[in-house]
C-alpha cells in the first residue's frame, strides 16, 4: 500500500474530525461568537435615560466584541412591547434586551395579561440603580417626611402627589410611602415625568417622587425642596438630604433600575462572554462617570447577582400591588 495514500487518508480523517468538533462547539454557542452585529432592544423611546445609557454602553461593547452593536427602540405598553420581541428572539446572543424595573418586576403584577413571561430571560448584568427623591415646591411648608405624614394624617386625601403615569417608579414609590406611613394622599397622574415636574414647579401639586438626576438642578436652584431619598444611604449629590430609612421608614427603599438580559435558552458560554464584555464596557469612564454623576448607583456583579436582585424586586412589588389593588386596565 502506498504510504502517501495512507498519510493522505489520515489527514482527511483528522480534518473531518476537527471540522466536526468546530461545528459542535458552534452549536453550543461560544466558538466564533460574535460573528455579526448584535442588537439590543430598548423597550422605551429614543432620547430617554435608558436609551442614552444603552447607546453609551453599546459603543464600548462593540469595540470590545469587535462587532457592531445596534440599538432598536421598541417603545409601548410600559416596556412590554419591546420585551415581548426579545422574548421571542432566537437564543443565540444576537438579540438582547434592556430589562428594567417595570417590565421585569412590576408589569407582571399590574397588567392582567402579558405576551411574554418575565422569567423567560437570562439576566446578564445590572447596569445601574436610580434612586428617587421626594420633593415639594419651595413655597410649600413641608420641611421633612415627618411634616408630610402629619399633614396627611390631619387631612386624609387632601395632599396631592404627582406621578408620571400609573405603574411607574414615581407612582409606586408614592404607594409604598403611603402604605408604610399609614397615610392617604391623592395621586395625580400625568402623561410622563416632564409634565409632572412642570406641574410641581408651578406649585400645582404638593409633592412628587422624582428621579434624582432630574430633580438635582431644581433642588440646587432652590425651586423645589428635597425631603428624602429612596436610596439605602444618603447620596453624594444630596448629602444634606436624609434617606427615608433615616426618617423611620426603611421600607421606602426604591430604585428605578436597569440591566441587560438575553432570551431564555441562550448558551451559558455566550452569556459568560457577554457578561465579561458588558462589565468591561461599564467600567469605561464615559459610561461609569455618567452613571455616578447623575446620582445613580453603579451596578455590576455577576449574572446570578442580577437574577437574585430581579427575584427580590418582583416579590417586593407583587406584595405592594396586591395590598394596594393596583391594576392597569
Amino acid at each position: 500500500m502506498n504510504p502517501c495514500s495512507n498519510a493522505r487518508r489520515a489527514f482527511i480523517a483528522g480534518a473531518a474530525m476537527a471540522l466536526a468538533c468546530t461545528c459542535a462547539l458552534g452549536q453550543t454557542g461560544a466558538a466564533g461568537y460574535p460573528a455579526r452585529a448584535i442588537t439590543i432592544v430598548v423597550p422605551f423611546a429614543a432620547g430617554g435615560n435608558t436609551d442614552v445609557k444603552t447607546r453609551l454602553v453599546a459603543k464600548q461593547l462593540g469595540e470590545i466584541l469587535g462587532q457592531p452593536v445596534v440599538i432598536d427602540n421598541k417603545p409601548g405598553a410600559s416596556g412590554n412591547i419591546g420585551m415581548e420581541l426579545v422574548n421571542r428572539a432566537a437564543p443565540d446572543g444576537y438579540t438582547l434586551g434592556m430589562g428594567s424595573f417595570g417590565p421585569l418586576a412590576v408589569n407582571p403584577w399590574i397588567y392582567p395579561k402579558l405576551n411574554f413571561n418575565p422569567r423567560s430571560f437570562v439576566p446578564i448584568i445590572l447596569l445601574e440603580k436610580s434612586p428617587l427623591v421626594l420633593v415639594t415646591p419651595a413655597d410649600k411648608p413641608y420641611q421633612s417626611i415627618k411634616d408630610v405624614i402629619a399633614a396627611a394624617k390631619a387631612r386624609p386625601g387632601h395632599l396631592n402627589i404627582a406621578n408620571a403615569g400609573p405603574g411607574g417608579a414615581h407612582h409606586l414609590s408614592a404607594e409604598l410611602f403611603e402604605s408604610a406611613a399609614g397615610i392617604d394622599m391623592l395621586g395625580v397622574p400625568f402623561k410622563g415625568g416632564g409634565p409632572a415636574a412642570q406641574a410641581l414647579l408651578a406649585g400645582q401639586v404638593d409633592l412628587m417622587f422624582e428621579q434624582t438626576s432630574a430633580a438635582v438642578p431644581s433642588i440646587q436652584a432652590r425651586k423645589i425642596r428635597a425631603l428624602g431619598v429612596t436610596s439605602a444611604q444618603r447620596l453624594q449629590q444630596l448629602p444634606d438630604v436624609p434617606s427615608f430609612a433615616e426618617q423611620g421608614l426603611p421600607e421606602v427603599t426604591v430604585s428605578n433600575w436597569m440591566g441587560y438580559v438575553a432570551p431564555k435558552g441562550t448558551p451559558p458560554d455566550i452569556v459568560a462572554r457577554l457578561h465579561a464584555a458588558f462589565a468591561k464596557a461599564m467600567e469605561h469612564p464615559e459610561v461609569k462617570d455618567r452613571i455616578l454623576a447623575q446620582g445613580n448607583e453603579f451596578g455590576g456583579g455577576s449574572s446570578q447577582d442580577f437574577a437574585s436582585f430581579i427575584d427580590g424586586e418582583s416579590a417586593k412589588w407583587s406584595r405592594l400591588v396586591k395590598a394596594r389593588n393596583i391594576r392597569m386596565d
